[in-house]
């Protein structure tokens, strides 16, 4: 198993009425290739905080985040609000990650237009490159933000609670395509790193899982899921992992 990442002892805390509170405690866990790996807690343990220090958004109060490749550096995030811009097209949203990372010196524009218009129909937006986030339905827009993220040819595709604000059927439409995505070995990322609230969405997503305690959060468990795919909501199984992870985080 080839490891990509190694968060490694990572603390963090905030300033609050005069004092340390502590948001994350000693967290330790590994990312190895072709994992889909989904962190799950409750609200306010720290997961998208543990997020934005993996991408480099935050720095850790303590420990730290160890890259193992040459490329495991190169990140894609997808946010929970879409996170595009209203006065830009479909196309130049996508196109605008090119720009602002700034990853591929060498491409012409004529190349970057070129990758932004793959990545736009890889995710099903064929037609709607010239519209405006104002025109696209919400299920619409996170596909623009899935494009942006993919335009990148991550090694590591983070998504924080992408699904969450998306009507039932369009959220479980995108879970389809973004597991299809992770699975086609021609397509970037080598790994996933997803953090959810949902615990059935991380059972039916993740071949792992790692479990954080309320604040400050503390991983209890770090675990393969072995179901077979596709996944049944309904199965025994199913039921008995979501109850096991309801439980510890009870």
């Amino acid at each position: 198993m080839t490891e990509i990442i190694e968060v490694r002892n990572v603390s963090k805390s905030y300033r609050a009425n005069g004092r340390a509170a502590p948001a994350l405690e000693n967290i330790s866990f590994k990312v190895n290739e072709n994992d889909f790996l989904c962190i799950v807690g409750p609200s306010g343990c720290g997961k998208s905080t543990l997020l934005k220090i993996i991408m480099g958004l935050e720095k850790p109060g303590g420990g730290s985040i160890e890259f193992k490749r040459k490329n495991s550096e190169k990140m894609g995030m997808v946010f929970q609000s879409f996170a595009i811009f209203p006065w830009l097209t479909v196309l130049e949203n996508v196109r605008l990650a090119l720009e602002a990372m700034n990853i591929e010196a060498k491409m012409s524009e004529e190349e970057k237009t070129a990758r932004a218009k793959k990545y736009v129909g890889i995710v099903g937006l064929d037609g709607f490159e010239g519209a405006y986030p104002k025109e696209l339905s919400g299920g619409m827009k996170q596909r623009v933000g899935v494009a942006r993220a993919l335009a990148l040819e991550p090694e590591i595709l983070c998504m924080d609670e992408p699904f969450s604000s998306l009507d039932v059927l369009t959220a479980e439409n995108l879970r389809e395509e973004v597991l299809m995505l992770w699975q086609d070995p021609d397509l970037p990322p080598n790994a996933v790193i997803m953090v959810t609230h949902n615990i059935e969405e991380a059972i039916y997503l993740a071949n792992r899982i790692v479990v954080l305690t309320g604040r400050p959060g503390k991983i209890v468990d770090d675990f393969e899921v072995r179901l077979p795919r596709p996944r049944d909501r309904k199965s025994e199984d199913f039921y008995r992992l979501t109850d096991k992870i309801y439980g510890e985080i009870a």
